[in-house]
């Protein structure tokens, strides 16, 4: 699949590029097939164009990362960092012209220290190899995305990734101590630290996570660990109504309960898994909550909050009885965005996150929009965290739903402003939302947040068109 230099076709300026990327890198990191080099254009966002790459780089070394960077800076060539291309933004997709660069080759775990309670990774580590790995030494790193089977470690980094567990152990920029980053130019810096504390300088480690690429190449990770938890029990409760689910959510955290997970799966979304996966929810119900604890007596922890859940109004609460029970209850809100895919074959998944006391305000709005629009929107949520993604679903041969997908999509983003909250929580802005991006920093945000890239990337190589 992967064409020689003289077999590829280009025209002068691809060639000089190939030529001088292959001038410090060897033959198979190279790939100029364009039937190749298109299966690189873009990750998994609806509605976010996507040009040519020229050429598809996969390095193995830092070394390479720099003479990569070093020939962009040189021919003035843009460059699009990308991972597994699991994103829901647009940010991994190509420009016309530039080189992807792919860091999934650079997937060796390099240190796992117990005492230090610390991994040491390239950016290609899947997130789920990571997990496994420490697990095994009695560790535990936490973010786990949707697609941690998948996903890697830069990309989660670059996105600043959330998960499941975000409630209690927060995301991936809680647990990111220290990076070595190929700048534009192809300098190398070290960020960060490796020890449990460090305040010197500016803090440009926290800079990096969620920079989608836009300020350099991150090549190397320094991560925290906890110690691994116990197995966690998961209890599930029914609700005849969005509100009092949303009302049990606060209660639970007014509570003072610290649960692993607090999730919330609409209607329309249990309905979905149902016919997906006929795994047997109560399809009478309006929204189904799960919560768990992974603490050293979780049955008594499931017991008080499932009181609080039935002052809520839930209609039912069921507390698993073992790990494999709560495993199956989790499946069911891990299928939640593949099912509602197959309800009509494209779906727009937002990732608006509000305070957790206007939860049930963005439920109520999602679903007025969906009936303004005439779409199906279903809805799951990181409900302890108040990271929703109302879920747009449409078909996307159809110009006319397809456009009205689009709007019901920005209407719930200026919804979750409205109710105080951000954009995006977790998948990040990209191409998708940098608009709304500027809407929600003002001008003077925006700004800086452009002089930051200057300094960084004064060339503006860097993924371009992403973010702002």
């Amino acid at each position: 699949m992967i064409m020689s230099r003289i077999e590829a076709p280009r025209d002068e300026v691809t060639g000089n590029l190939v030529d001088r990327l292959l001038s410090g890198l060897p033959t198979d990191a190279v790939l100029t097939d364009p039937d190749v080099t298109v299966s690189y254009a873009n990750d998994m966002a609806s509605f976010c164009p996507a040009g040519t790459p020229a050429v598809v780089v996969l390095p193995r070394t830092v070394e390479q990362v720099q003479h990569v960077m070093r020939v962009a800076t040189e021919l003035r060539v843009p460059v699009v960092p990308q991972g597994a291309r699991t994103g829901l933004s647009g940010a991994a997709n190509a420009s016309d012209g530039c080189i992807v660069l792919s860091l999934t080759k650079m997937d060796r775990i390099l240190e796992i220290s117990p005492v230090d309670r610390i991994a040491v990774v390239e950016p290609g580590v899947v997130n789920a190899t990571l997990s496994r790995a420490v697990n095994e030494l009695g560790l535990y790193y936490p973010p786990d995305p949707s697609s941690w089977e998948m996903c890697t470690i830069g990309g989660n980094i670059g996105t600043a990734s959330g998960g499941l567990c975000c409630v209690k152990y927060g995301v991936t920029a809680e647990y990111v101590l220290g990076l070595d980053v190929v700048l534009a130019d192809g300098r190398l810096m070290s960020t960060g630290r490796r020890t449990a504390k460090g305040v010197a300088g500016y803090d440009l480690t926290r800079l990096f996570v969620g920079s989608e690429g836009s300020l350099g190449i991150v090549v190397r990770a320094t991560l925290a660990l906890r110690p691994k938890p116990p197995a966690q029990l998961v209890l599930a409760a029914e609700f005849s109504s969005g509100a009092a689910a949303c009302d049990a959510v606060c209660r639970i955290m007014e509570g003072g309960h610290v649960p692993s997970l607090l999730e919330l799966m609409d209607r329309t979304t249990v309905k979905a898994v149902n016919d997906l996966a006929h795994m047997g929810l109560p399809e009478t119900t309006e929204a189904l909550l799960l919560a768990a604890f992974d603490t050293t007596d979780p049955a008594a922890d499931l017991t008080a909050v499932g009181a609080l859940c039935e002052a809520a109004g839930a209609t039912q609460v069921v507390p698993a009885e073992d790990a494999a029970e709560s495993e199956l209850l989790l499946q069911a809100r891990r299928l939640s965005l593949t099912a509602l895919e197959a309800v009509k074959g494209t779906t727009m998944i937002d990732d608006v996150c509000v305070p957790r006391s206007r939860l049930g305000e963005l439920l109520e709005g999602t679903e007025r929009i969906a009936e303004k629009h005439r779409l199906t929107i279903g809805v799951v949520a990181h409900a302890g965290d108040g990271n929703t993604h109302p879920t747009v679903c449409f078909d996307a041969t159809d110009p006319d739903e397809s456009s009205r997908a689009r709007e019901s999509f920005d209407e719930i983003m200026a919804l979750g402003l409205e109710l105080g909250g951000t954009i995006t929580g977790e998948h990040g802005v990209g191409v998708l939302k940098k608009e709304w991006l500027a809407r929600e920093i003002g001008p003077v945000g925006v700004e800086m947040q452009r002089a930051v890239k200057g300094v960084f990337d004064p060339l503006g190589i860097l993924n371009p068109g992403k973010l702002f």
